[in-house]
């Protein structure tokens, strides 16, 4: 159950520490271009372990969550694999090492678990042409679970269906949020909002948090609603070192330090004692940083205004009833509607 609006405001730290959990089904919100990176530092930092984790993009978010010794298993569409022929990943040495579990799927098949745990489904059809595929044939931890072959009732013909998926607790990196929880995204959506909604806990980090008449004025960048949210923390560049439409790029200094060191277990482990152990926060980080190589690249990848054309949501009125409480059509107000109705036997009580 989403937390009352006072209170959601949160640092990553309490957030984490409120609501995640051991063993909890955890799911990466966002989706291949940006991440939730504070929100995923803070998890390894507190040393969460036993995670089912699902992520669409197996980026260098659940390279350090797997390195970290984080999870158990892993439901992915694709993960990341520095250095070539002769490299590696946490993933892949997870793998080998027999400490880790995975289970594969389209971005087709996992979005649609998702869409239907948002929607309260317990399965969706998806596509017959992944069955010529090892990614139907080769099954882990879900056995038989991972695909099922139905009849449809109304057609008698086979359809191939998945489960659909409630994680425990997502955790997602936005732009912007209110105070209340309503959070506003724009960019490659990809499973971002479903992600979030199929969830039964969310963690929303932000760039600002900004008052309630801005999220208004734009709704149609609302992905969640209030209601649904567990937590708000507004962290300004929490997705670093990948990109927030808006606000900065990929820092391709920085990821390209990552992929070096990830190659090997060693060096993501001096990588991670430096930037994860080493930071208490993302303040600290990011003055560790500019310590380290200076302002010049984060300024060269800070964001170049470019604005959408307003979109107009005017009405004659936002409500039916007008400042004194009357109706606007019948000029009443509710006690006397409820009384003239009352009169005419037709209020039923």
């Amino acid at each position: 159950m989403a937390g009352e609006a006072k209170g959601k405001i949160m640092t990553a730290k309490e957030a984490i520490r409120k609501f995640v959990n051991n063993g909890d089904h955890l799911i990466i919100g966002n989706y291949t271009v940006g991440s939730c990176a504070e929100l995923v530092y803070e998890v390894i930092r507190q040393q969460k372990k036993g995670f089912t984790l699902y992520s669409q993009s197996g980026i260098f978010d659940v390279e350090v969550l797997v390195g970290a010794g984080c999870v158990d298993r892993l439901i992915t569409t694709y993960v990341i694999r520095a250095g070539g022929k002769k490299g590696g990943s946490a993933v892949e040495r997870a793998l080998k090492g027999g400490t880790l579990e995975i289970e594969d799927y389209t971005n087709f098949d996992y979005n649609a678990r998702l869409v239907a745990g948002m929607h309260g489904l317990s399965f969706i059809q998806v596509l017959e042409g992944v069955m010529a595929t090892d990614l139907f044939r080769k099954r882990s931890f879900m056995g038989e679970d991972k695909f099922r072959v139905i009849q449809c009732p109304y057609t008698g013909k086979n359809l191939l269906t998945v489960p659909a998926a409630n994680p425990d607790v997502c955790i997602v990196h936005v732009q912007r949020a209110d105070k209340e929880g309503n959070a506003q995204y724009w960019g490659a959506l990809g499973s971002v909002a479903a992600a979030a909604l199929a969830s039964k806990r969310i963690i929303v980090s932000c760039e600002e948090i900004v008052e309630h008449d801005i999220i208004q004025s734009s709704p149609h960048l609302t992905i969640l609603p209030a209601y649904r949210v567990d937590a708000v923390v507004e962290v300004p560049w929490g997705a670093h070192p990948t990109e927030v439409l808006g606000h900065y790029n990929l820092d391709f200094f920085m990821y390209g330090l990552f992929m070096m060191a990830d190659s090997t277990a060693d060096g993501l482990k001096a990588w991670m004692d430096e930037w994860i152990y080493g930071c208490e926060n993302r303040t600290a980080y990011m003055d560790r940083y500019i310590q380290r190589f200076g302002s010049g690249v984060l300024d060269s990848i800070r964001a170049k205004a470019f604005y959408s054309a307003p979109a107009n949501y005017g009405s004659a009125f936002t409500t039916r009833w007008d400042r004194e409480g009357r109706e606007r059509n019948m000029g009443m107000t509710m006690e006397e509607l409820e009384k003239t109705l009352k009169e005419r036997g037709k209020l039923y009580e």
